[in-house]
């Protein structure tokens, strides 16, 4: 065991250097994407999904930065990435619509003017909808009408339609009507 240590040390260091600096580097984000969440009073569910977006990130540039580390040449990682890459890519054109709501999903996570308990007014033309937001996942929100249907609307259609607010925080004034 010593004598592995002892053949391995430099590559050791950088495997705690690098562990230590993408840690480092995984909390700011995570306190980042939690102090957008909260300043912009986005649903902690909501924070949490960006909490593995930010995890997954990490993975890959760990997976790099450990194999560079361990002394695989640019030539071969460029090999493995490319690979990696071309395989994904023509993965992800066959799901293309999946990876556009996972992408809008995280729009709206900085930028969507809309909460859960808000109802809204899609401008569909084919098919408007008037609901609450109930919750705003990876792919879709739910929505709920008045007659008590759950819809799910994908989110790169909200980006693209023109959305209405109706009434804020609908949930609260359900509440206010009680007392």
């Amino acid at each position: 065991m010593y004598e592995v240590l002892i053949t391995y040390r430099n590559e050791i260091a950088r495997t705690i250097a690098i562990a230590i600096i993408l840690g480092i580097f995984q909390l700011i984000l995570r306190k980042a994407a939690h102090k957008v969440g909260k300043h912009s009073e986005i649903n902690i569910t909501r924070t949490r999904l960006m909490f593995k977006y930010i995890n997954i990130l990490m993975l890959l540039i760990a997976f790099f930065l450990f194999s560079f580390a361990w002394g695989m040449g640019l030539d071969k990682l460029a090999i493995v990435f490319s690979s990696a890459f071309a395989v994904i890519g023509v993965a992800l054109f066959a799901i293309w619509s999946i990876l556009s709501n996972i992408t809008s999903g995280i729009i709206m996570f900085f930028s969507f003017p809309y909460r859960i308990g808000d109802k809204i007014l899609i401008h569909d033309k084919d098919m408007p909808i008037e609901a609450v937001i109930e919750d705003i996942k990876a792919f879709h929100l739910h929505l709920r009408t008045d007659h008590g249907e759950l819809t799910t609307y994908p989110n790169n259609l909200i980006l693209q339609k023109a959305v209405t607010l109706i009434k804020k925080d609908v949930y609260l004034d359900e509440g206010k009507d009680s007392l």
